[in-house]
């Protein structure tokens, strides 16, 4: 059973000279965010359809919009493992779809509507004023699983009730267990056979229909701070393991009491969580991001966050970051206080694919610390296009399926300007295919990236005409390509580089290169060698061995740890690449 303690009811004050700041929340006038109540069940067989709208309004305006999948008792929604249920949950599912079909959602605590509508009825939304602005944090001891939650409210504009109502939500993601309908409805929400639930109520800190808010205008704080003893399980019988690394707190104001529920809503927002630990010096690793939308290195800018979840302020730290064996030291100073964050940028070397990064911390103002995590990190893999000059000529062809009007494309460079697009086309009158040929001038010794784009989510080889797309130069070589079975979007990333007209990517059939990753030596059997050029990941030539050898060696032993592009051109001018490792 879970407890929950109001420590301080209310502290508002009108907003003047003397007036407590706020710590959280902005005092600027904000548009309105948006809160969608989904209800839902595990024997509902449309009900993963409709995550899948709820899921694409969630991508469409991320930060803005926040979810929670509601189950209740029914038919529909059983006891057995995955108990999913609530009680309180089970009210706010009556009071809004009693008796109603589901899935359903409630946007902001209006009209209960299906899914399909989520985003019809969300955009407008968005462009509304809020009359208040949410913000506020979550400490966690993982130890006793006690959450100190602070929440506050500032009101830029006077409320229409003189009583709102403030609602605490705890959800969680990442709940495996059976779901009628995923497998043909929402197979990318499964794991094996079984469906990864999201956005699951599982309890609500406040009141089901809020904590009341007396003093509701214009340049009101309040400032609302609850313990809550979060559950190890929740269910009754067969409940689900509460795992502290997924469960997220959700904050929102309703604007006045309606019968026996709160609405509309005002505002919402998800509240950030920390770590809290009752020792001097704890600091840990936060989020990690590659940043770039555009690389053709294996070279990335990153953010890494570090959280500081002990009492006392940290000035100074050393840290280790590990890819593939190879260690790069660092070191921070500054002012990290208590239960903060700091986000540092730096550039790590992530060869291409999912690599598992390993982060090491090893002294804190001064004195020596351990703490170790992994963190999986995806470089993605890019296409080289060799030509000489300036620029190329690309042509880009478009296959459209029958629904043109739900495909778009651009080609974008290193600093994500456009340098082409197209689409959307005309929907065809029964299924079928049109080409589109766009041609584009590409400049040499640039990054550039193609991304195709469908409004639908399922690509355009779906049964309505098989669509594609191809990318070639100007003398007809395929650069990229694909067979349009895509969701959303496909995209490929191209490195223009100075060389021969033709490039194609070696196989085993054309020259064996070994060892890969090489230590030393390494070497390139083949016919009718006549250059081995050596590329860093930056473009630049490092090596260059000309020969007249169907065997040819090349000393590495004086190059850096890290990928390298291997060009192995024969006597027709024909360029065969290979992308090898360095590892000593």
């Amino acid at each position: 059973m879970k407890k929950f303690t109001l420590l301080v009811v209310l502290l508002a004050s009108l907003f003047n000279a003397n007036a407590q700041e706020p710590k959280f929340v902005s005092t600027e006038q904000e548009n309105r965010n948006v809160l969608i109540e989904e209800f839902t069940g595990r024997l509902c067989g449309y009900c993963p359809y409709g995550q899948v709208f709820v899921n694409e309004v969630l991508a469409k305006y991320p930060g803005d919009v926040f979810t929670v999948n509601i189950h209740a008792p029914s038919s529909l929604s059983p006891t057995n493992y995955p108990n999913l249920n609530t009680t309180k949950g089970a009210e706010v599912y009556m009071a809004f779809n009693n008796g109603g079909g589901i899935p359903a959602v409630t946007i902001n605590r209006g009209e209960t509507n299906h899914p399909y509508y989520a985003s019809e009825e969300v955009t407008p939304l968005l462009a509304e004023v809020a009359e208040c602005n949410i913000g506020g944090e979550v400490l966690i001891n993982e130890e006793t699983r006690t959450a100190t939650i602070t929440v506050e409210v500032y009101y830029t504009a006077n409320s229409a009730s003189d009583v709102n109502y403030l609602t605490i939500m705890m959800s969680q993601d990442s709940i495996l267990g059976e779901q009628a309908g995923a497998e043909t409805f929402n197979p990318d929400q499964m794991i094996g056979n079984q469906y990864v639930h999201m956005h699951t109520v599982r309890d609500y800190v406040t009141a089901t229909w809020g904590d009341e808010i007396t003093t509701t205008t214009a340049g009101t704080l309040v400032t609302k701070t609850y313990t809550y003893e979060i559950p190890e399980v929740i269910g009754d019988p067969n409940g689900v393991n509460v795992d502290l690394s997924d469960i997220h707190f959700i904050a929102f104001v309703t604007e006045k009491k309606q019968g026996t529920k709160t609405a509309p809503v005002m505002n919402v927002t998800g509240l950030n969580c920390l770590l809290a630990y009752d020792e001097e010096i704890h600091p840990y690793l936060g989020e990690v991001n590659l940043m770039g939308n555009v690389s053709c290195s294996t070279i990335k800018p990153a953010t890494i966050e570090f959280i500081n979840g002990g009492t006392a302020d940290i000035t100074s730290m050393k840290y280790e970051v590990e890819v593939w064996g190879v260690t790069t030291q660092y070191s921070w100073e500054g002012s990290l206080p208590s239960h903060e964050k700091v986000t540092v940028e730096e550039e790590l070397n992530i060869y291409v694919g999912e690599r598992m990064v390993k982060f090491r911390i090893t002294e804190v103002n001064g004195k020596p610390y351990s703490y170790n995590k992994e963190v999986k990190l995806v470089s993605e893999e890019w296409a080289d296009a060799y030509f000489q000059g300036d620029e190329d000529e690309f042509k880009i062809d478009i296959l459209q399926d029958k629904f043109g009007s739900q495909i778009t494309w651009e080609l974008i460079n290193s600093n994500e300007d456009v340098l082409a697009s197209g689409g959307p086309y005309t929907t065809l009158a029964a299924n079928g295919t049109k080409l589109h040929r766009t041609k584009v001038k590409v400049p040499n010794n640039e990054c550039i990236k193609f991304i195709i784009y469908d409004e639908a989510g399922n690509g355009i080889n779906n049964g309505a005409g098989e669509g594609y797309y191809k990318i070639t130069d100007s003398k007809g070589h395929v650069i990229v390509e694909g067979d349009g079975k895509f969701e959303k979007e496909a995209h490929h990333t191209i490195s223009t580089k100075e060389g021969y007209a033709s490039v194609e990517e070696m196989t085993n059939e054309t020259y064996k290169v070994y060892p890969n990753p090489v230590k030393d030596v390494l070497t390139i059997d083949g016919e009718n060698i006549e250059q081995v050029n050596v590329y860093n990941t930056m473009g630049q030539l490092v090596k260059s061995v000309s020969c007249n050898d169907n065997t040819v060696n090349v000393n590495v032993n004086d190059l850096q740890n890290g990928m390298y592009i291997v060009n192995v051109i024969d006597a027709n001018g024909v360029v065969s690449s290979k992308k090898v490792s360095v590892l000593h």
